[in-house]
């Protein structure tokens, strides 16, 4: 483990809080269709992490750079995506900067990266994208050696996702490997109409009877009005077991019609 990572796992506790900053204009309006979030979980599912939060803001700059400043405040790990090419309205690597109040300067092996890449064709707009805070890590780029960069566990990435996953699942490796738990199951029941409102005092009890129990309740309404509730947990396999065993225990003792999930 290199001394960045080492600092970088000194900083935080374990379960990490984990971010998402999917940034884009086109992302907002609808012209483009996030895929980071699903992408996201695929990798952090299987490793025992979860997401804290999502968040999909715009290009202007005044807002990114407050968002930015939050998120660099708390104890989270970031991954953000989109913003850090050489057009104008990129403005993701800028932004870092400025939240941090570091000057912007070029890193000599992201500047190595690009001009492998794309020789003289890298200059004059193609070498804007080395342009980091002063003090970050290159996140190499596997697609077009076009790195990404990594400063105070906030991992800035491309917009594009085929980029973005394995550059992502770099990070996780190189820096926080060492968060790594079992992955976590779901078990559950969908109860036929059943009501959400008839079963708050059992979900208030059963959170003091499993407190490392993640429980979820889903009321849907389907085509023909019938209504339905899936009840169930999240969690470690055994605990997992032993709190859904207690649903099913609890809708049997009502009477109540339901079905595995």
């Amino acid at each position: 483990m290199n001394t960045s990572t080492t600092n970088i796992a000194e900083s935080l506790s374990a379960p990490l809080k984990i971010g998402l900053l999917i940034i884009g204009d086109e992302v907002l309006s609808g012209k483009r269709q996030d895929k980071h979030l699903a992408q996201a979980n695929s990798l952090l599912q299987p490793r025992g992490l979860a997401l804290s939060w999502v968040k999909i803001i715009g290009d202007e700059p005044g807002f990114l750079v407050q968002t930015l400043q939050e998120s660099f405040a708390s104890d989270t790990v970031v991954f953000s995506f989109g913003g850090i090419g050489a057009t104008p309205d990129d403005r993701t690597r800028q932004s870092a900067a400025l939240a941090l109040d570091l000057p912007i300067e070029r890193h000599p092996q992201a500047v190595a990266e690009i001009e492998a890449q794309f020789g003289d064709a890298a200059y004059p707009q193609r070498i804007h994208m080395a342009e980091y805070p002063k003090g970050a890590e290159i996140i190499p780029n596997f697609y077009n050696r076009v790195p990404g960069f990594s400063i105070r566990h906030h991992h800035f990435m491309p917009g594009f996702p085929m980029m973005a996953k394995p550059m992502m699942e770099w990070v996780l490796n190189e820096y926080y490997r060492d968060f790594y738990r079992s992955p976590t199951v779901e078990m559950g029941i969908k109860i036929i109409n059943g009501q959400e409102s008839e079963w708050v005092e059992f979900m208030e009890s059963f959170e003091q009877a499993f407190p490392n129990l993640r429980l979820f309740s889903l009321p849907s309404i389907l085509n023909d009005d019938t209504r339905t509730m899936d009840l169930g947990v999240e969690g470690q396999v055994e605990e997992a077991q032993a709190g859904c065993e207690a649903i099913i225990a609890e809708a049997n003792r009502r009477g109540a019609k339901w079905e595995l999930l």
